[in-house]
């Protein structure tokens, strides 16, 4: 059983929509307070009431500094302390090589990468006074280990973060502060809904569970690196994907369908 979480401070950044609103419901149902961070304050309220009293909405913008200091000041103000943070916020225009700008580039790194970074360190005052936090980083599959067309500055991003926690988690591992990554695979949320049934189709089919994952899927892999149960854990990244990086080629898939 997990000790209970009831009563923690949570930030979720980007946790109006999508993986980010499936954070901050996981945290919420598990007692904590959730401070919605988005882009936009009408949806972070939205997400907040949706989950209760004790969750709030903030707008702010990860690629700022100014915005990241903000967030945690106001978590700060309201309930006194912070104990989890969840980096989630992420952007993922498409853009082929030879069509992507700089400018395509730089915001995507900026919101993902730098992002991640500035957001870690407006909530370090608060965890080293505390002497304790769990830092919890959403990357990707694609990027560390996949690759997609159209994706190269959203894989830079992911795989810039991995090599960033891991340095990050020794710096903060004397103050208590876990730092680690959920690296989600095809997660069903909303930004699907428009592909259509074929398209879906065929991103299940390239999965050996035959299924896209739920957000609910990933954030009961982060709400293990949040627990207490998880002091001891730290630099480390979760791949949840329903097997999707496992096969080989399509044959391996094309064979198990045969087995089965």
């Amino acid at each position: 059983m997990f000790q209970s979480l009831a009563g923690r401070v949570a930030i979720v950044t980007g946790g109006s929509k999508g993986i980010g609103r499936g954070l901050s419901a996981r945290f919420a149902a598990a007692g904590m307070k959730v401070l919605v961070v988005g882009r936009s304050q009408a949806d972070a309220d939205a997400t907040a009431a949706a989950l209760g009293p004790d969750a709030v909405g903030f707008s702010a913008d990860v690629a700022s500094a100014a915005g990241c200091a903000a967030m945690a000041a106001f978590a700060l103000d309201t309930w006194g302390r912070i104990d989890v943070l969840a980096a989630n916020a992420g952007i993922f225009p498409a853009a082929k090589l030879d069509q992507m700008s700089e400018d395509d580039f730089d915001r995507v790194i900026d919101v993902n990468l730098k992002g991640t970074f500035l957001a870690i360190k407006a909530v370090l005052p608060a965890m080293k006074a505390a002497r304790k936090g769990r830092i919890v980083v959403t990357s990707s599959i694609t990027g560390p280990i996949t690759g997609y067309p159209g994706w190269a500055h959203y894989g830079a991003s992911k795989a810039g973060q991995l090599g960033f926690i891991r340095t990050a988690a020794i710096e903060l591992a004397p103050w208590g502060i876990t730092v680690n990554a959920v690296m989600p695979g095809n997660i069903r949320t909303e930004g699907l809904d428009g592909l259509g049934p074929e398209y879906l189709a065929k991103m299940e089919g390239s999965i050996p569970m035959r299924r896209l994952g739920s957000v609910a899927d990933i954030a009961n892999a982060a709400l293990y690196f949040a627990s207490e149960e998880a002091a001891y854990v730290t630099g480390q990244n979760i791949v949840v994907d329903g097997g999707q990086v496992l096969p080989e080629s399509l044959m391996a898939l094309e064979e198990m369908d045969v087995v089965v």
